[in-house]
């Protein structure tokens, strides 16, 4: 069952990234006034004032966009009213940003995981419209994920349901940014694939030369571009066999390599999974939109 949202529903989503902070105003099923800046470098004091600033812009051209959401990456407080960490933001820890944004803007916001808000997203107009259940995987710079059932967002007990990132796969490996050796992020995500690309060909290689390398069949470009599928399509089997979901969606920057990257996961996921249930794939289609969507979603489903 989709969440039923009427037309009239006006919202503004804040989708925060590392490099940079994308807005936009959602009316009924569209999007409006996208508009893409710079992360500030210099601190989460900064990142507020460029959110604010933002919406107050946004307010102006839509006066009726009262409600506002915003995702941020990282592991969010019980209440979810401030940030942890978000690793790859520069000091942004311990952020207590709905309050800091009401005091910049006079309103309450809704603060919510940013993976989260691209599974609500999916779950809602996108890939996975129309199911019962679904989880969203997003491969990009670190891996999250977001789970949907009922049309609603699951969060657990604690709030952290869907860190699929921070899922420990490799004891003893690599340490992620969130201080966990072996998390499936520092195995399987962008970052991981171009600092092992990088090792295994001893030159500086990025995540989208590593995959060409390896379509083109360099054998450790590869190797390890497999090696980090294969971590991916085995987790997703796992969460098939823990939760049953009817769908998954992937989406993020490393899965856009397109059906290279989709065959090889849907293998490995077909293969850990097949003595209990098919594992249903799907590609994102909201792509870059889905994180500004998803925050405007959850600004009304609270």
């Amino acid at each position: 069952m989709s969440i039923s949202f009427s037309q009239e529903r006006v919202s503004i989503g804040v989708d925060v990234g590392g490099t940079k902070i994308a807005t936009g105003v959602l009316r009924g099923e569209h999007l409006h006034e996208r508009h893409v800046q710079p992360t500030p470098e210099t601190g989460w004091v900064a990142v507020l004032d460029a959110i604010a600033a933002q919406v107050r812009a946004l307010q102006l051209l839509h006066p009726d966009a009262h409600a506002v959401g915003v995702g941020v990456p990282g592991p969010l407080t019980a209440d979810r009213s401030g940030v942890k960490f978000a690793p790859n933001i520069y000091g942004f820890t311990d952020v207590p940003l709905v309050a800091g944004l009401r005091e910049r803007l006079g309103q309450t916001v809704t603060l919510e995981n940013d993976a989260k808000a691209a599974a609500l997203a999916e779950a809602t107009l996108g890939a996975a419209k129309g199911t019962s259940s679904s989880v969203y995987v997003t491969v990009s710079t670190g891996i999250g994920s977001g789970i949907v059932i009922g049309g609603q967002l699951w969060r657990g007990h604690s709030g952290i349901a869907g860190e699929l990132g921070h899922v420990t796969v490799m004891p003893g490996g690599p340490v992620s940014g969130a201080g966990l050796d072996g998390a499936l992020e520092a195995v399987a995500s962008g970052t991981a694939i171009a600092r092992d690309a990088s090792y295994a060909l001893n030159r500086e290689v990025s995540t989208a030369e590593a995959f060409a390398l390896a379509q083109a069949g360099n054998p450790q470009a590869r190797r390890v571009v497999e090696q980090a599928m294969k971590h991916i399509g085995v987790a997703i089997a796992d969460i098939q066999k823990l939760i049953d979901p009817e769908v998954f969606v992937i989406g993020g920057g490393v899965a856009a390599v397109g059906d290279y990257f989709f065959e090889h996961v849907n293998r490995y996921a077909q293969e850990y999974g097949a003595a209990f249930a098919p594992v249903v794939i799907r590609r994102a289609l909201l792509a870059g939109d889905a994180g500004v969507i998803g925050a405007a979603l959850s600004a009304h489903q609270g």
